[in-house]
């Protein structure tokens, strides 16, 4: 097969000496055999005979391989190469039926298809002569051109729309719980999300990718119509990325692909063809298998910013673990925007294609690409072969369609953006139930009640309210006995402002395993970067919690000086004296009939006195069973408003910020959700 040399050369001269035509096709009024250098006037031409394919007024005329970029080397740089260069059909089956098409070489000559014959180096002058003049004259009306056919930016639906809104929310939030590694593929979808959005929507970039030998320079060559990529046996053939675009507009899109104006072809152009791949650039990469890295780095670059995908494979390699492993099963959910092409079917004898393209198809659902068989949604799988041209109009059918429908970059965007959400799943789902539950809320705050001593403090209150309750209610005997104790003793009643250092010290560890219990119970189920992140901020909580908790404990215990006295009392207290009265007057009685003063009657005073000694201990005894209640509800009163500080200060300082915490996993979970497309509808 006749091919034209274009590799990344040095300066233009170099590029068109390796751009030009093998084997021009013979034009009107030139003897046949006779070479005519591309970009030769009319008038340069034997008998001033114009070209059949050289039409006056046309910008960019066939057989102009224009090689001149602008000062930052992004100008559109289409050249259409020349017709000549085509290797047409008539040529390729003189080949195959033994005739030789060039004169020097004998009839019968074995040729493969894929060695690449170079022209002679006279030839090659006087076309790199001829690129530069026809590149001078057109430039002008080119960029003109170019200026004047800006197509409109590509246009998301609102589902894509709101899902990269959420994705970028989902970053966002997530920049400050999250390493800048995790978020790296998320932020490089949203940037080129962006980029392409403002590129031409007309458009569609396809890569032709695939190993050392498989054809696809061949391919990309049988598409464009003409020899535009180099092929060969030597290994590799293509060194960089070749463009070829089927209308104008292309230039921002090729730019974003780094190829520069030198490697930007335009194919052979027919109205059938134009009508047919218009609005398609058409990328031929390196090989992906190549053993120059520079060319696996291209490979990996222009893949990642490419709206789809040709995978050409070959009989021998289309199970290459290289393939499959590193390039289509990490890409299985860009299935919609992918082609497998299995090419070189001419090398396989009866069914043996068939069944080749079988085991493909097995391999492919393998690794998790869906195949776009019975209407459904996937890749589009192929059997061709570039050399003989069998498969290539399906091909191309195929691809027109795939081009026309302009929904390409959007499916490519949404599958990256699938990719990543992907990638992030371990950091934002989980399969248990997250969360703080009240049970766990109630059991830190009675763990911090009991660090203080609510419970004994409680107590204490109780036992004071009833010892205040004796003092009133009590015999004055007795509670002379009591003011006697008192004297030797502090005053009870209050609460002691400050525990023994053993106690601090236990006080302390109670509080430590409380807030790692409730750090536990919060960050059970969450990814690992929340959980550490509930974790840190309980750590931060628990920091001078102990402190605080003594301070609001003495401030909240029972207030010093006695409990307060019911209403009941006073009544008590009259009653009580009332029977110390009895007491008293029995005996004086007693007294005066002893000495002789009154006259003998026991019975009055013995009465007496056995009422009020009776008396006074029934009264005290009745009183400290009224007194039980109020002393039991002023103990509550007291363990509560404990609780209460303690709580307080243990949801200031732990709950609240792990509630933080738990509230923004849960809102980037919900931008998670919309990332996946589950709260599209909602949203």
């Amino acid at each position: 097969m006749t091919a034209v040399t274009d590799q990344d050369h040095t300066d233009e001269r170099d590029h068109a000496d390796h751009a030009r035509p093998a084997d021009p096709t013979p034009v009107e009024g030139t003897p046949e055999g006779t070479s005519v250098p591309e970009g030769t006037s009319a008038n340069e031409r034997p008998g001033n005979e114009r070209p059949v394919n050289d039409h006056p007024g046309n910008e960019h005329p066939v057989g102009d391989a224009k090689d001149v970029a602008g000062p930052d080397g992004a100008d559109d740089g289409h050249a259409r190469v020349a017709a000549a260069a085509a290797g047409t059909p008539g040529r390729t089956e003189s080949k195959a039926s033994g005739e030789s098409a060039d004169p020097d070489e004998p009839a019968g000559a074995w040729d493969d298809g894929l060695i690449a014959r170079r022209v002679s180096e006279a030839t090659a002058a006087q076309q790199a002569a001829a690129v530069e003049i026809r590149a001078s004259r057109t430039q002008a009306s080119h960029t003109a051109h170019h200026t004047a056919h800006v197509p409109a930016p590509l246009a998301y639906d609102g589902p894509l729309r709101s899902r990269l809104d959420a994705l970028r929310e989902l970053v966002g939030l997530s920049r400050t719980r999250l390493d800048s590694g995790t978020l790296a593929e998320a932020g490089r979808v949203l940037d080129e999300a962006a980029a392409r959005r403002r590129l031409s929507g007309q458009h569609t970039v396809v890569a032709i990718a695939g190993a050392t030998g498989s054809g696809k320079s061949q391919l990309f060559n049988a598409l464009a119509g003409v020899a535009i990529s180099e092929t060969g046996v030597r290994r590799p053939t293509t060194a960089a990325p070749i463009a070829c675009s089927w209308s104008d507009g292309a230039a921002t899109l090729i730019d974003r692909l780094g190829i520069p104006g030198r490697l930007r072809r335009r194919p052979l152009q027919s109205a059938e063809m134009e009508a047919q791949l218009r609005g398609l650039v058409l990328v031929d990469l390196p090989d992906h298998d190549s053993a120059a890295v520079a060319h696996r780095e291209q490979v990996d670059r222009v893949l990642a910013l490419v709206d789809a995908v040709i995978w050409v494979v070959d009989p021998e390699k289309y199970a290459d673990a290289i393939l499959h492993e590193r390039y289509l099963r990490p890409m299985a959910g860009h299935a919609e925007v992918m082609f497998v092409v299995l090419n070189q079917i001419d090398r396989l004898p009866g069914e043996a294609a068939d069944q080749v393209l079988d085991d493909l198809r097995r391999l492919l659902d393998e690794d998790g690409i869906a195949l776009g068989e019975y209407g459904e949604p996937g890749a589009t799988v192929l059997s061709l072969s570039a050399l003989t041209g069998d498969g290539i109009p399906e091909l191309r059918e195929v691809l027109g369609q795939f081009v026309s429908d302009r929904g390409a970059a959007a499916r490519r965007i949404s599958a990256d953006v699938d990719a990543a959400a992907w990638r992030l799943r371990p950091v934002y789902a989980t399969g248990r139930r997250t969360g703080l539950s009240e049970e766990a809320r109630d059991e830190f705050t009675a763990r911090l009640a009991d660090s203080v001593g609510a419970t004994a403090a409680g107590e204490a209150a109780e036992r004071a309210w009833l010892r205040n309750a004796n003092r009133a209610c009590g015999t004055p005997w007795l509670r002379l006995w009591r003011w006697y104790n008192d004297r030797r003793e502090p005053t009870t009643g209050r609460l002691p402002v400050r525990a023994q250092a053993d106690e601090e010290a236990t006080a302390r560890q109670r509080v430590e395993q409380a807030v790692r219990t409730v750090a536990d119970r919060a960050s059970g189920g969450l990814p690992a970067p929340w959980a550490q992140a509930v974790r840190e901020a309980a750590v931060r909580g628990a920091q001078g919690l102990p402190e605080a908790l003594d301070e609001l404990a003495a401030r909240a215990a029972l207030p010093v000086g006695r409990p307060p006295r019911p209403g009941w009392w006073p009544a008590a207290v009259l009653a009580q004296a009332s029977m110390t009265i009895l007491q008293v007057v029995g005996g004086l009685w007693l007294l005066g009939q002893i000495i002789g003063f009154m006259a003998p009657n026991l019975g009055v005073p013995v009465l007496l006195m056995v009422a009020g000694i009776i008396g006074g201990p029934l009264v005290e005894w009745s009183c400290r069973m009224a007194a039980r209640g109020p002393a039991r509800r002023y103990g509550l009163d007291a363990e509560r408003r404990l609780r209460e500080a303690a709580a307080g200060c243990g949801r200031a300082r732990v709950l609240d910020p792990l509630a933080a915490e738990l509230l923004r996993y849960r809102e980037v979970r919900e931008q998670y959700a919309r990332v996946t497309g589950a709260g599209v509808g909602a949203g």
